[in-house]
């Protein structure tokens, strides 16, 4: 099969990822089922990957890319198949290994498509929908009728945080680096944008709140936190994600002390490790919305087509002139090709 092959050191850009021919089908390990990749979400943490930035660094060789959707090919004889029977169309992540035309992967981490998406669309469900609910959900309990701050609102994560914040009835504050990205944004229900290139940008979020008090909740995947706490208001709950603005963040904890806020992590992949029935529990929430068109994943206009595309694919995430999901379409649903 073809795949994308870092072999025996971290790469410099992402423009050192080729294509590698002949690279053997994955063999099946208890419990996993392989899957024919139809198309994969392209995500800010493979570039981090490749590059030995990432909190988890896999064994070289390895193959980049942690979501997916595609077509059960076959399965572990352990696996009960059920759901998951050959020929089912799924949508999955792992660590890694999605940059490639078939992946092996836990059958628990992977879930059937909902009949209403495309591939395209729920290639990009799996990480970015699951963090945005267990950030706003499990770890700042959101309520109906807050205020939430949601940054990189046009980005993967932010966009799925402002469809769930939005229906579970927060009011939804976006901030977002173009015009382009603020109607985007404003598309699926934030109530307001803020340019986070304006220095003053705090100033404007807290104006947008009631007796310009603050907001409650801060979801953050930049690395914003620390501006955050001048627009947080008393007992408001900030929730780290991610740190795609490159540096990891020092507060002064003074501040957080006297506005008495919590600064809480979220981190979805340790989940099915650590608080397995939680993973459960998200996908019973997410499902159903799905199935019943509560919102629809937003994607990238430009689709980019085979595995070789997919340096181009991270490049446009990293220039963030991506809105969305940015997906490299992998294969077809028909046939296995073993």
């Amino acid at each position: 099969m073809q795949a994308l092959v870092v072999r025996d050191g971290w790469l410099k850009t992402t423009a050192e990822l080729t294509v590698s021919e002949n690279v053997p089908v994955p063999t099946l390990k208890p419990g996993q089922v392989l899957v024919k990749v139809v198309a994969a979400g392209a995500n800010f943490f493979d570039i981090l990957m490749v590059q030995g930035k990432y909190q988890v660094k896999p064994p070289f060789p390895f193959t980049p890319g942690g979501e997916f959707a595609g077509v059960v090919v076959a399965a572990h004889p352990s696996v009960e198949l059920k759901q998951l029977a050959i020929g089912t169309a799924v949508m999955g992540c792992d660590k890694w290994g999605a940059y490639a035309e078939y992946i092996a992967v836990s059958a628990a981490q992977v879930v059937p498509k909902p009949a209403p998406l495309s591939f395209e669309e729920a290639c990009g469900l799996t990480i970015t929908y699951p963090t945005s609910y267990a950030g706003l959900v499990l770890r700042a309990n959101l309520q109906p009728g807050e205020y939430v701050l949601v940054h990189a609102a046009a980005g993967g994560v932010g966009l799925a945080a402002v469809q769930i914040a939005k229906l579970l009835g927060a009011h939804v504050i976006a901030t977002v680096g173009s015009d382009e990205k603020a109607a985007v944004a404003r598309a699926q229900g934030a109530d307001h944008t803020v340019n986070y290139r304006d220095p003053d940008w705090p100033a404007r979020v807290k104006r947008l709140t009631p007796q310009g008090r603050g907001v409650d909740v801060v979801y953050d995947p930049v690395g914003l936190i620390d501006l955050s706490l001048k627009c947080t208001a008393w007992n408001g709950r900030l929730v780290v994600v991610g740190f795609a603005a490159g540096n990891i963040e020092r507060l002064a904890l003074n501040r957080v002390l006297v506005k008495n806020v919590a600064v809480v992590g979220l981190y979805w992949g340790a989940y099915l490790v650590h608080e397995p029935a939680r993973v459960s529990e998200v996908w019973g929430a997410l499902l159903p919305w799905f199935a019943q068109r509560k919102f629809r994943p937003v994607v990238y206009p430009q689709v980019f087509e085979g595995l070789a595309q997919v340096p181009a694919a991270l490049d446009t995430i990293a220039s963030r002139d991506s809105y969305g999901k940015v997906v490299v379409k992998v294969g077809t649903a028909s046939g296995t090709h073993l």
